[in-house]
Order: C-alpha cells, then structure tokens, then sequence
C-alpha cells in the first residue's frame, strides 16, 4: 500500500486560461502531493508572457517571462508558497523539447514544488540531486525523463 501523501491546500488561478484544459485541479493536486515531504499552502497562478515577465524582472532582475517561479515564504511546520507559470513560455518550451504540454506542467510543478521546499540546483551536485528526484517522482506518476 502506498504511503499517504501530506495535505496540500491549493490555490489554482488562471490569469491566462488558455491552458484550463490541461490543468484540472485534480491533476495539479495529484502532481504536486507526488513532490511535497510536508503538508503544504501553495497558490498557483497561469500566467500571460508579460505578466510572466514583469514578475521575473521586478522578483529577480531578470527582463524576460521564464517557465516557472517559485515564491517560498515557509517550509516547516507547513510549507508556504506560490508558484507562478507562465503558459506561452511552458507550451513554447514543450513543443521545443517534444513534450506534451501535460508532461511539461507536471515536470515543472513538481520542481516548483521541490523549490518551495527548499530544493534548489545552484551547485552541480545539487542540481543533480534535484533532477534525480525530479526524475523519480514524475516516473512514478507516469511521465517520462524530463532531462531525456
């Protein structure tokens, strides 16, 4: 019997809804339980190119729209956070690397999640940390090698 994954409170908004379809609130639950290690608040926000750049520009001085920020605010008792995607950057790189859009949420849910936990691949040996863990937990969920 599998073991029982931590409560997870989510918050799911669409400020850009050209992805709703494939984001049902039950699959982005299920993806991101796969990830956490303690019960967790966790707002996620689809967002348009310039929002996703005006975030990434005002947050962390960088002036283009990336796939996925992470806002880690507390990691224990209960972990707090807010993860922001931004739709044309997640399809654009899906259809790039030859992934379905479904896949590509789920990879960077989970390691927005493994983010909001502390998890980070600054240095080599823990980015390889990180994308092993990755690897496991989308395998188990059904999806392939996301570094494939």
């Amino acid at each position: 019997m599998a073991a029982a994954r931590p409560a997870l409170s989510l918050s799911l908004q669409f400020a850009d809804a050209s992805h709703r379809e494939h984001l049902p609130r039950h699959k982005v639950a299920r993806w991101m339980r796969a990830a956490l290690e303690a019960p967790a608040e966790i707002a996620v926000r689809i967002v348009d190119a310039e929002e996703g750049r005006a975030m990434n520009r005002d947050y962390r001085g960088r002036d283009y729209a990336t796939n996925v920020l992470t806002f880690d605010y507390a990691h224990e008792p209960v972990v707090h956070a807010d993860l922001v995607l931004c739709a044309p950057v997640v399809e654009h790189e899906a259809r790039e690397q030859g992934k379905t859009l479904e896949a590509h949420y789920a990879h960077l849910l989970v390691h927005g999640t493994l983010h909001a936990q502390g998890w980070d691949h600054e240095r080599v040996r823990d980015a390889r940390a990180m994308e092993a863990r990755e690897t496991a937990i989308l395998a188990a969920l059904g999806f392939p090698d996301p570094y494939a």
